[in-house]
């Protein structure tokens, strides 16, 4: 036995299996090939529509171009019935409007502020001197 012979790159199934030749004759019509096609075609854009379906058109449209800028609309600003400063104006808040149900709180002098600083507690009933009359104790 030789060590240092090479092994053999081609089998006995290699050697002896010839592939089958085409007989030159067209096994199947033209017309045939072109339906098969045609049809593969089809299927393979409908199953490509189904699983990439096209993007919407985006709306660039804002609000203000949708409800304000629409033929006949007539913008109307209210007629203002009295001067508000923005500054020196009590601002309505709840507790601003329910001001009387609230306990705990002391005596409101006008409704216009009622949380302004009071010094109701700390001025001895005798040193009261802007009030007509003295608080009841009842």
């Amino acid at each position: 036995m030789d060590q240092e012979s090479k092994m053999e790159t081609v089998t006995t199934l290699k050697a002896a299996y010839i592939p089958p030749r085409s007989q030159g004759v067209r096994l199947r019509g033209i017309r045939g090939e072109l339906l098969e096609k045609h049809i593969a075609q089809m299927i393979s854009e409908k199953v490509h529509a189904e699983r990439n379906p096209p993007t919407p058109k985006t709306d660039f449209c804002s609000t203000t171009q949708r409800d304000f800028c629409v033929e006949g609309f007539v913008p109307l600003t209210p007629d203002k019935t009295q001067v508000h400063d923005y500054k020196t104006d009590q601002a309505v808040t709840f507790w601003s409007e329910n001001c009387q149900l609230i306990q705990g709180v002391t005596a409101i002098q006008t409704l216009k502020a009622p949380f302004r600083k009071s010094a109701l507690f700390s001025t001895p009933i005798s040193e009261r001197l802007d009030e007509l009359e003295l608080p009841s104790d009842n």
